[in-house]
């Protein structure tokens, strides 16, 4: 009896080998109990990472944000949250794409007297050191306490633009971006991305109060380059507001204003900031800038020693702002890019370019696409491009410009550009064209 009930109780599977090592077992332990007792800096790097790799991405972010700064874990936390994911979009970094957009997706559903500011602000300290981007493609009003009274002639006109802005109003950036000591680059959109059947005018305005918001905030963030506010119905009246705060940045380099609604007074205040700025690269691709606004820009630009990109695509500069433009090309030695298609440009314009490619020896690239050059104007940049070495790129479609001109232009173009491509193999230490 004695050796039946031996081999009852023996387990002849049983091995020493499948006992945990005790390390184990603790290291399970700190995983399990990580958001009570986060310890991970006093544990050998080989161990920090067995108890990561053992975390839960839905732990609290006050005990991961500033603990964990293993990278496969926010790629754990970005890979289960997102469907879409280039990390090289966020410096190859996980942590910085998990926290940027995670602040953005908050401040992009934010409603104004119902969202509690509580929920951007306790974020802000477990954040502040990762962000240094933010794209924020919509914001929301407040919600409307009283509802307009339906009534059976509703039109989609522009007059429900002029409802109260007191229901229009947008949240205050300032306490984010102040508060992001490594923001560089800051894109805004103000409007509502699907609104679908509630659709309302009101629901696009960026409001004088926004906008005064917004001018105060960007006067304060003095280490952003990329300032990006497209598609926001942006007028004369607030860009000079946001001009006068942006004279005399420090760090500024790129400021993109397309698709708005400005025009000759909001060009000259731009134009005014161009020779009191360190501006590279500046974008206003259609918006309503007609000859008075492409002159002062073009004063700017003469004033200018670091502009190197004016993109004006989309607007109603005609000949007298375009061959001001050209002048200033006379005399500007840092302008590398420019964009003048669909600005109802012809020859009197092209000939002032063919005296600014016979001289100018910056210029790499100019955009002529969809204006009236016509036959002589094609012939006056040919001629101008007779002895040029340094343009690579000219664009001349539907510009009315003759084939056989074209393709002349063309063939000059391209050996210029195979020429800058063969010096920077010899040369790849020096700056690409």
């Amino acid at each position: 009896s004695f050796y039946t009930r031996r081999c009852i109780t023996e387990d002849l599977s049983w091995s020493l080998v499948t006992v945990p090592h005790l390390t184990e077992l603790c290291l399970q332990h700190i995983a399990h109990n990580f958001e009570k007792n986060p310890i991970l800096n006093c544990l050998l790097p080989e161990h920090q990472k067995k108890v990561v790799d053992r975390l839960s991405t839905s732990l609290p972010l006050t005990v991961t944000a500033n603990i964990v700064s293993h990278e496969e874990y926010w790629k754990r936390c970005c890979m289960e949250r997102w469907q879409v994911c280039d990390v090289s979009n966020y410096g190859d970094s996980w942590k910085r794409m998990f926290f940027e957009r995670h602040l953005e997706n908050i401040l992009k559903f934010f409603i104004p007297n119902t969202t509690d500011p509580k929920q951007v602000l306790e974020l802000i300290p477990l954040c502040k050191d990762y962000v240094r981007k933010l794209e924020i493609n919509q914001f929301l009003p407040p919600l409307r306490v009283d509802q307009k009274e339906e009534s059976n002639d509703l039109s989609d006109t522009e007059d429900d633009a002029e409802i109260s802005e007191v229901y229009t109003h947008h949240y205050d950036l300032k306490d984010v971006i102040t508060a992001l000591p490594h923001l560089e680059e800051l894109h805004l959109i103000y409007g509502v991305k699907s609104c679908g059947m509630n659709f309302e005018w009101s629901l696009f305005n960026f409001t004088e109060l926004d906008c005064s918001n917004l001018a105060a905030t960007m006067k304060m963030c003095r280490n952003l380059k990329v300032f990006k506010l497209t598609q926001s119905k942006v007028d004369d009246d607030k860009i000079k507001l946001l001009a006068r705060n942006l004279q005399h940045h420090p760090c500024l380099l790129e400021l993109d204003l397309s698709h708005n609604l400005i025009r000759d007074h909001g060009a000259q205040a731009l134009g005014k900031l161009l020779s009191h700025s360190r501006l590279e690269t500046l974008n206003l691709c259609n918006n309503q800038i007609c000859h008075l606004g492409a002159q002062a820009l073009a004063q700017g630009l003469a004033e200018s020693s670091t502009l190197t990109s004016l993109n004006l695509r989309l607007n109603f500069v005609e000949d007298k702002g375009g061959e001001a433009i050209g002048h200033a090309l006379l005399t500007n030695t840092s302008l590398k890019s420019l964009h003048l298609g669909s600005n109802n440009l012809s020859e009197p314009t092209a000939a002032v370019f063919s005296q600014v490619l016979a001289q100018n020896t910056t210029l790499r690239s100019i955009n002529f696409s969809c204006n009236h050059l016509g036959l002589d104007g094609g012939k006056q940049l040919l001629e101008g491009l007779t002895n040029n070495k340094t343009l690579t790129e000219l664009d001349l479609r539907h510009a009315e410009v003759e084939q056989e001109t074209d393709f002349l232009i063309h063939e000059i173009v391209w050996a210029n550009r195979e020429a800058a491509r063969r010096g920077s193999l010899q040369h790849p230490t020096t700056e690409p064209l």
